[in-house]
């Protein structure tokens, strides 16, 4: 049941999310397209039948009526609809889509779930009357017998020539009668089949919907085999609680017993037409059976076991055992070996990596919502979403990314649109979204083209909060907007639904440095601001320098490294505590020295017989004193013991280990943790 359910969890938020960016286009483009109207179709069916399956009653019940309401719009398209009408059918199926949202996020926390969903039902079932014209009117009902069982019911009269009838009861209570026939008479006629009925205008005529859940829809055929191709049509159909087949005077009873069989709301919909499912085909793009599912627990088993060889194919190569022997075959085949390798660890690579689309998606969301809360015209351009990363940084950027477009919307754009003509701005506002490689990281941007961020007024909220730790001027521009990512620090004067408490950007700072990665905000008064978050693509493997102080080994990200460089000891200078500082391109950096933070013996004590390394992580910069270098590694991460966190070693700098080809252990280190235990310690 377990794996049942996850398999359900991950099918319905996909095809949850899949909806959201179909209704987002639909409402940008004004109307739904036929491939729209029968992608929402094929969900809604899929959703409600493995609800219904796992006893999920209230989503699978909201997401049946959906299916009715565009089963009906399928078969008569939204041509008829009025703007106001449109309006409301997307703000009805976002409105159920968050509900069914809701209810699966209910079922992943294992929480009950609703037991009254009558209020969204009946929005539902109104909107269909409304725009069916089977509005409910206070008509008297056409006097007709109405017995309690399907069995007792008696068939219309059959016409001359159709010696079966298909007696057909919908579902107690479930409204709207004569549409349902509607919809199983579209049915047959997909599937080739033709036959009279009784009531014979269900379409055009509303009354016929009491005469139905009276006395049921009758379906004439001429012989047996019509008759039971009919049935199997009749199985497949939605809200029909049983059918009979009657057979009439004119043929011989022997072997047509009528029979009554209940009929599960939770049974498979209707088939669609040839032309709707090439429609589906064309729309979907990729075939289904080239797609497979695989939790992501054992994806990181193969990482890991990937990693472990690597690991000790270096370790074969690199056996002191084989110095200073001529062994060609083995070379050969230790070099045909690591290309292997190489590949291996691409593939394993490759297998979580997933494009961050699904993530940019959800913002077109909250922009939406927003910008009908706050009244603020705002477009959301997307750049950029088939940029592959590391499917667990892809789903730890989605809280980050999400806050920096809510803060764009709320007090970086504009309040209203008078504001940004008078500005010489265009009456809309934009949100950039944008995702790019660039080498061994990937770089998402958050831009807008609001107000932007003034400094003088980051700088007052930081002297009254009493969090300068210099002269106000003496701070830069980029050191103002660093600020902002202070514990605590918000410049919001009121809490709003969506920011003003002082919970802000130094989460998203936090949630990016676990990740490994940095965050960065440019701005300018009166033309908007920039978030820029640089992540690795994986964090199994990195691409690492490895130095030595004494005889420890590190490994640094490439991606921190600046510039590496000799200097003598005229180069250096002194603060005001004596710390030493050296001048890197018209700026000075502080020197933290490795066997210094972590009492470790070092060959070089003088500054010329070491080497500088230009590190920076953020808006941290500074200078490693080492050894020496030994050059670049890729490295597959290991984590640090479970039973040394008790140690607090991450907050030294250290974030994780590898093993290198000679079985040596390399520690791998954390630039931005490495210069705060620095000034902790000094």
């Amino acid at each position: 049941m377990d794996n049942l359910l996850d398999t359900y969890l991950f099918e319905t938020n996909s095809l949850l999310e899949q909806m959201d960016e179909i209704l987002i286009n639909a409402e940008q483009a004004g109307d739904f397209t036929s491939d729209d109207v029968n992608e929402i179709f094929r969900s809604m069916h899929t959703i409600k039948g493995s609800s219904a399956m796992l006893e999920f009653n209230s989503i699978m019940t909201v997401a049946h009526h959906i299916e009715d309401l565009f089963y009906y719009i399928r078969e008569n398209g939204t041509e008829g609809l009025n703007a106001s009408q449109k309006a409301d059918l997307f703000n009805l199926m976002f409105k159920s889509t968050d509900m069914i949202r809701s209810e699966v996020s209910k079922v992943e926390n294992n929480e009950p779930l609703m037991d009254n969903i009558d209020n969204i039902i009946e929005e539902i079932n109104s909107f269909l009357a409304k725009i069916s014209g089977n509005e409910p009117e206070k008509k008297e009902a056409a006097p007709a017998a109405a017995p309690s069982s399907a069995a007792s019911s008696p068939a219309a009269p059959a016409p001359q020539g159709c010696p079966f009838t298909v007696q057909v009861f919908f579902d107690e209570g479930c409204g709207m009668e004569n549409l349902r026939a509607f919809m199983l008479l579209n049915s047959l006629k997909e599937h080739g089949l033709s036959c009279e009925c009784s009531p014979a205008d269900v379409e055009t005529n509303s009354d016929t919907a009491s005469v139905i859940s009276q006395n049921g829809f009758c379906l004439f055929c001429q012989d047996q085999a019509a008759a039971d191709q009919v049935i199997q049509v009749v199985k497949q159909g939605t809200s029909i609680r049983s059918y009979e087949l009657v057979q009439n005077q004119q043929a011989a009873p022997a072997d047509t017993a009528a029979s009554d069989k209940p009929r599960k709301e939770s049974a498979p919909a209707r088939p669609a037409s040839p032309k709707a499912e090439s429609q589906r085909s064309s729309s979907s793009g990729t075939s289904k059976q080239s797609l497979i599912s695989v939790n992501l627990s054992k994806l990181d088993s193969l990482m890991s076991l990937v990693g472990e060889i690597v690991i000790t194919e270096s370790m074969v190569v690199s056996s002191p055992d084989l110095r200073n022997l001529k062994l060609d075959n083995f070379l050969k085949s230790a070099r045909q070996l690591r290309k292997l390798t190489d590949d291996l660890q691409d593939i394993a690579m490759s297998l979580r990596m997933v494009p961050v689309s699904g993530v940019f998606q959800k913002m077109n969301r909250i922009v939406r919502d927003m910008s009908k809360d706050l009244h603020k015209n705002v477009r959301l351009t997307v750049v950029g979403e088939d940029t592959e990363v590391d499917k667990s940084i892809v789903d730890n950027i989605s809280d980050p990314i999400m806050h920096i477009v809510r803060n764009s919307m709320d007090h970086g754009i504009e309040t209203t649109e008078e504001e940004r003509t008078a500005a010489g701005k265009p009456a809309q506002a934009e949100i950039l979204l944008s995702a790019r490689h660039t080498g061994s990281e990937v770089i998402i941007t958050v831009s807008d083209d609001g107000q932007g961020m003034d400094p003088d007024v980051i700088l007052a909220k930081a002297r009254r909060q009493g969090i300068l730790t210099k002269p106000e001027e003496e701070y830069s521009h980029k050191e103002i907007l660093s600020l902002l990512m202070i514990p605590g620090f918000s410049t919001n004067t009121e809490v709003t639904e969506y920011s003003g408490r002082g919970v802000g950007l130094d989460v998203v700072k936090k949630n990016v440095e676990a990740l490994g990665g940095t965050v960065q905000i440019t701005s300018e008064k009166g033309k908007g601001s920039t978030t820029t978050m640089k992540l690795p693509l994986t964090l199994s493997i990195v691409d690492g320098m490895e130095l030595a102080v004494g005889d420890s080994i590190f490994t640094i990200p490439i991606a921190n490294v600046r510039q590496s460089f000799k200097a003598s000891t005229d180069d250096i200078v002194y603060d005001t505590e004596n710390h030493e500082l050296i001048r890197c391109l018209d700026a000075f950096y502080p020197i933290v020295r490795i066997n210094e933070l972590y009492g470790i013996e070092s060959n070089a004590q003088r500054i010329e017989d070491g080497i500088l390394m230009w590190v920076e992580a953020s808006d941290i910069s500074f200078c490693l004193f080492i050894d020496e270098l030994l050059g670049e590694q890729q490295v597959v991460v290991k984590p640090i013991p479970a039973y040394l966190n008790q140690f607090n070693i991450k907050d030294s700098g250290i974030s994780g280990c590898t093993i290198l080809g000679d079985g040596n252990i390399s520690i791998i280190l954390d630039a931005a943790n490495i210069y705060q235990a620095f000034c902790r310690r000094f």
